[in-house]
């Protein structure tokens, strides 16, 4: 019986600049599956990630559903 694996959430991750941005060559907001404990962290995970539509790396949010 495995204790830990059951308490850990899959959250998904947003770039903030492609959500605000609808005026791009490429159309798109790029995201990022992680894991996280809400135990833990109970706020909303936000992380600085590279986003390859960006060219740079940007802000990503929780996404909250």
């Amino acid at each position: 019986m495995t204790k830990g694996k059951d308490k850990r959430r899959r959250v998904t991750l947003e770039c903030t600049i492609c959500i605000q941005n609808t005026t791009k060559k490429s159309p798109g907001i790029y995201r990022y599956v992680t894991q996280k404990n809400p135990k833990n962290t109970r706020d909303l995970l936000e992380l600085r990630k590279f986003c390859p539509i960006c060219q740079k790396h940007t802000l990503h949010l929780e996404l909250t559903i």
